[in-house]
């Protein structure tokens, strides 16, 4: 069994200290507040167990959709093209997606199936001008059609979220970055710095709480989306230097981005379920299972598993650690397995032979 390794270190953190860097790269310099004390004591977190890398030599794989069959649609950030990997490692080009545009952290990100449909899939791609969601056709292992439902998303070379997940209703939640201009995310009229909830053909989704297309706002950067057994919806997001973060994501909510970091007690903000201190962490995809959410984690090169019971998180879990370097995505598949991509082709880890990678993990 993969060894365990309770996290006893929580950054301790003062009011009003200047910042630095907490995500995949630098951003502005403000304050922060105090997070999370430190976690001691023991878990009743699950054990996990590597049990095989499904594929090898891929390229920063970033978003996972998987088909009913089994397969998965991969996406690879930097050459802008999806793969189908099979459970048993075969890899095969699908194609790629138009002006799809590699370079600082965007490229082509996140994807999700339409529910029901494994020939309708949906993409986060950066382009030269703008960040988008597009919509896709597939016709067996090719691409037929590509329509942009969601544009005018400001593109910056940093902190562009990029994570797609439907809902049980057919709408879909798109997580967007400040772009670097940390200001957007106050802006409750501005696609940066969100959660969106938009309909199929990029319009807002009926019942989201400001009219338009945003659910939550005065968030830095997500990577991660994920619901748990009762339709709760998570999300992990980058910190600058105070702390990084999961979140229970409350229609409507404002995460405090850029006036605060971490837990604050100023009013009208929603404060984290869980930090860590940004050398430690740097959270990208999420995936819920079993009452725990798993996180890939950049900086901290391993999977922290953090226990749920309802509204509330318990004390995270080392898993991974040392031997696969950055983690960037995790997803359940439909045999209850975990798939986890490796992410140190993007010119922040140390390449290993192989890299990227996917892994199979078992719990």
């Amino acid at each position: 069994m993969e060894r365990r390794t309770l996290l006893t270190g929580f950054a301790a953190v003062g009011a009003f200290t200047l910042l630095g860097c907490g995500s995949e790269s630098d951003g502005p310099t403000l304050r922060r507040t105090p997070t999370m004390p430190a976690v001691t004591g023991t878990s009743d977190a699950v054990d996990l167990r590597l049990a095989s890398t499904i594929a090898t030599g891929l390229n920063v794989p970033w978003g996972i959709a998987f088909l009913r069959s089994g397969d998965a649609l991969v996406s690879q950030r930097d050459e802008g093209s999806i793969v189908r990997i099979t459970p048993d490692g075969e890899v095969t080009t699908v194609g790629e997606v138009d002006g799809a545009s590699g370079g600082g952290e965007g490229g082509l990100l996140g994807l999700a199936l339409a529910p029901d449909d494994d020939k309708t899939l949906f993409a986060y791609v950066t382009t030269s001008a703008e960040d988008r969601v597009v919509r896709l056709r597939l016709d067996g292992d090719s691409i037929r059609e590509q329509r942009p439902i969601l544009t005018g998303i400001t593109v910056g070379s940093r902190h562009h979220g990029g994570r797609l997940l439907f809902q049980g209703d057919g709408t879909l939640f798109v997580s967007t970055g400040d772009a670097g201009d940390a200001r957007l995310a106050q802006d409750k009229d501005s696609l940066n710095g969100k959660i969106l909830r938009i309909t199929q053909d990029g319009g807002p989704a009926d019942g989201n709480p400001f009219g338009n297309r945003t659910w939550t706002y005065g968030h830095r950067n997500i990577e991660g989306l994920a619901f748990d057994a009762e339709g709760r919806l998570w999300a992990t997001e980058f910190g600058e230097k105070a702390a990084d973060e999961l979140n229970l994501i409350e229609a409507g909510g404002n995460y405090g981005w850029p006036g605060v970091e971490g837990t604050s007690d100023e009013p009208g903000l929603v404060n984290p379920k869980v930090t860590w201190g940004t050398d430690e962490c740097s959270p990208a995809g999420l995936a819920i299972t079993r009452s725990m959410a798993f996180l890939g984690a950049l900086q901290g090169e391993c999977v922290f598993g953090v226990p749920l019971d309802g509204t509330d998180a318990g004390k995270p879990v080392r898993y991974l650690g040392d031997d696969h370097g950055r983690i960037r995505s995790i997803s359940v598949a439909p045999d209850g397995a975990l798939w986890v991509t490796t992410s140190n082709t993007d010119g922040r880890g140390d390449l290993r032979k192989g890299d990227d990678r996917i892994l199979r993990v078992t719990l």
